[in-house]
């Protein structure tokens, strides 16, 4: 069924009112009522003149105008509508907190900032042809402006009309999350990828998103590459979604859908994932990252997206659910959640897992900490905590996580810089490197950590890090082993080995200079386990320590006072780490590559989280063991202990590590990496990318010396 065909039902149902609130919104841009006055009155007028153009725009799509236009008429309207956040204007915009607070007045400011920016999100619903949202969002506005209008209004009579519309409207936000989660005939974003002319880059400009320069010269790249090089391209990525159920002897036979997520201008990859997904059975749900209040997770956006006109903005409204977060309205968004789950079952049932296309190269983001955006209070951090829990607990008893996998693969944007085409060439070599070879290597050093004790990793030069990680005992070593032999499957590139750390025992600090991480750049990052718990953490990003402690706490706790120790790793591609250093490009590589870059520990939950009692086995046959700890065997007593919702890896680059030894009960101690170099036997082919990229070096400098040399012969004959 068409997208459009399936809305109709519900736009005809709100067309009468759409039609009475578009006629009242001209009036408010007129001006006509002397009433509010000053920059109140500036900001309703503009705000409804915005409104009147997304009807426009929404009548344009309707009519197909949009088709018609060229790439130039399209690249204006794109801009003219996302260039107020862009930074250069940011700080004249009603979007910024900051200025809203400065010009409304201390009153109103951050309210109204918030209501603007939610009627931002009409964008969307005018490309996706949902005039229900349209909607609502109008008669929002219109509420609350009669309220300023009659002279009958205050903080709290505003925030009450915000708080009452979206717990009225719960089931359309939070349950239509849902189903956009698992129903593929919810296809506004599979429709563009399988139908659109993708040598047209016009068709960019039909998810209603910023389209910036990445997105457009992804797509011509992608265009100008041959067919067979793309379909290599999507296999490594699918092929890895089909072993990570092969390895968990679960039938992806049994499963209906595949939720794939990506980054706008990568449809021709995309594409032809959706065609090797479709001959394993599995149908694409592809939904857009979330737009409105109650779907949103902080500034992470989960989904397809584009690239961000301003990080600051998604970052000043992180926590805007400030204004409405109660028990009340915990309960009803969960209410909600259940009866879509229900609604959907069967979908859910089907449901195979996501299958993530993720992507890097913007300079990463060092926000700025501002008083005037929304924080939430330690009830409502609590609350979120709480709504975390309850709703993952809600996933997991309608999607079993025992029968589901994913698979995750990134890939560079243009913003990498000049050489982007060379670099995304060795990221895609990155991406398929040979299994057999690290199976082989990384055993050897699994045999050696399987008879160690605990591990001792120490930074060097400027590096603090001074972390000994506990590991669990094996009841019988002939058939069970404490660290998984990671291949790229699910988890791309290849290069690490891992394990469930054990808590008690775990003890020390951990240390990095500079990190990027859940989109947000930390320096100094310093962090200290007790007995596998954080205990204390502070960073370098702000003057005051406290604001380092608040950006933290916020960003890598996810508003908890403290985090476990979820997983201890070692990474072992140095070909990635070699070619990041070659290019210049550490301080942008997501996560997925950056954790085989070195060792790493995730905050959190433990690699196995949901799916503890799913066996799981080395190629060579040993089942891995390490899949709980001390937290997480409360599952079944105390969930709400048990998970926390969240795994955030942090890696410590060779560069600045002094060793990693695994020592034994008997305190013998193997020395596995040395100075950033790898010494274990069977290990050492590991140091190759280093000894080559060493060696090139040199014969760079001696080549550059000859023609010096060369350079002071002729002048000295002259």
């Amino acid at each position: 069924m068409d997208y459009r065909v399936l809305l109709k039902e519900k736009n005809e149902a709100v067309s009468e009112r759409f039609e009475l609130a578009a006629e009242r919104i001209r009036e408010i841009a007129s001006g006509k009522s002397e009433t509010p006055t000053g920059e109140l009155r500036t900001y309703f007028m503009k705000t409804a003149a915005f409104l009147e153009k997304c009807r426009a725009i929404y009548v344009a799509v309707a009519d197909d105008i949009l088709e018609r236009c060229t790439i130039e008429d399209l690249k204006r309207e794109n801009r003219e509508f996302y260039e107020e956040l862009f930074p250069e204007n940011y700080e004249t915009s009603y979007a910024n907190p900051a200025y809203a607070v400065r010009t409304l007045g201390e009153e109103y400011g951050r309210i109204l900032s918030f209501l603007y920016t939610e009627l931002r999100a009409e964008r969307v619903f005018i490309f996706e042809q949902n005039l229900e949202k349209m909607t609502f969002l109008n008669e929002l506005f219109i509420e609350i402006y009669c309220m300023f209008e009659n002279g009958e209004v205050s903080y709290h009579k505003v925030k009450d009309v915000i708080y009452w519309f979206l717990y009225d409207y719960a089931e359309e936000w939070v349950g239509w999350r849902v189903r956009e989660l698992l129903d593929p005939s919810l296809s506004f974003a599979t429709d563009i990828v399988m139908r659109a002319d993708l040598s047209d880059i016009r068709y960019l400009y039909s998810y209603g998103e910023y389209i910036s320069e990445n997105e457009i010269r992804t797509a011509q790249y992608l265009s100008s590459l041959p067919q067979k090089e793309i379909e290599e391209i999507a296999f490594t990525f699918t092929d890895g979604y089909r072993e990570g159920f092969a390895l968990k002897n679960v039938d992806l036979s049994t499963k209906r859908t595949v939720n794939i997520r990506y980054n706008i201008g990568f449809e021709r990859i995309i594409r032809a994932a959706v065609y090797q997904f479709r001959e394993m059975g599995l149908e694409p749900v592809i939904y857009r990252a979330a737009v409105n209040t109650l779907n949103k997770r902080q500034n992470i956006r989960i989904g397809y997206v584009s690239s961000n006109p301003n990080e600051q903005y998604d970052y000043d409204h992180r926590f805007d659910e400030a204004i409405y977060l109660d028990k009340r309205m915990l309960d009803r968004k969960l209410t909600c959640m259940r009866k879509a789950y229900e609604e959907y079952a069967d979908y859910a049932e089907g449901f195979a897992g996501p299958a993530c296309f993720e992507v890097f190269g913007d300079t990463p983001f060092e926000p700025v900490s501002k008083p005037e955006a929304y924080r939430l209070s330690e009830r409502q951090q609590n609350l979120q905590v709480e709504y975390a829990t309850e709703s993952n607990a809600l996933l997991n008893e309608f999607i079993n996580q025992d029968e589901r996998s994913f698979t995750i693969i990134a890939y560079p944007l243009p913003s990498i810089g000049e050489k982007f085409e060379e670099i995304f060439e060795e990221v895609r070599k990155v991406n398929n490197l040979d299994k057999e070879k690290y199976k082989k290597i990384q055993q050897n050093m699994i045999d050696v950590l399987d008879k160690a004790a605990y591990v001792k990793i120490m930074g060097r030069g400027s590096n603090m890090t001074n972390l000994t990680v506990a590991l669990m005992d094996l009841e019988d070593p002939e058939t069970q082993t404490k660290f998984e032999n990671c291949l790229a499957d699910v988890n791309i590139p290849v290069g690490e080995v891992f394990t469930s750390p054990r808590l008690k025992g775990t003890n020390g600090l951990l240390h990095v200079g500079k990190v990027f991480l859940n989109g947000l750049c930390y320096k100094n990052l310093r962090i200290q386990f007790e007995d596998g718990m954080v205990t204390e953490y502070s960073c370098d990003n702000f003057p005051d320590p406290e604001e380092g402690k608040k950006f933290i706490k916020e960003n890598l706790l996810f508003n908890r006072e403290t985090l476990p120790m979820g997983e201890f790793a070692i990474g072992t591609n140095t070909t990635a780490y070699v070619m990041a250093a070659r290019y210049d490009i550490m301080n942008k590589l997501p996560i997925l590559i950056a954790e085989k870059m070195g060792p790493h520990v995730a905050l959190g939950d433990t690699c196995y989280s949901y799916a503890e009692d799913v066996r799981v086995f080395n190629p060579d046959g040993k089942e891995i063991v390490s899949r709980d700890n001390e937290c997480s065997v409360l599952r079944k007593e105390n969930p709400k202990k048990a998970y926390f919702n969240c795994h955030t890896d942090i890696t410590i680059p060779y560069e600045a590590l002094g060793r990693i030894v695994a020592v034994s009960k008997e305190r013998v101690e193997v020395p596995i990496i040395l100075d950033g170099r790898f010494v274990l036997d069977g290990t050492l082919q590991l140091n190759a990318p280093f000894q080559n990229e060493e060696e090139e070096e040199l014969t760079i400098r001696e080549t550059d010396s000859e023609l010096i040399d060369k350079e002071e012969g002729k002048r000295c004959f002259s």
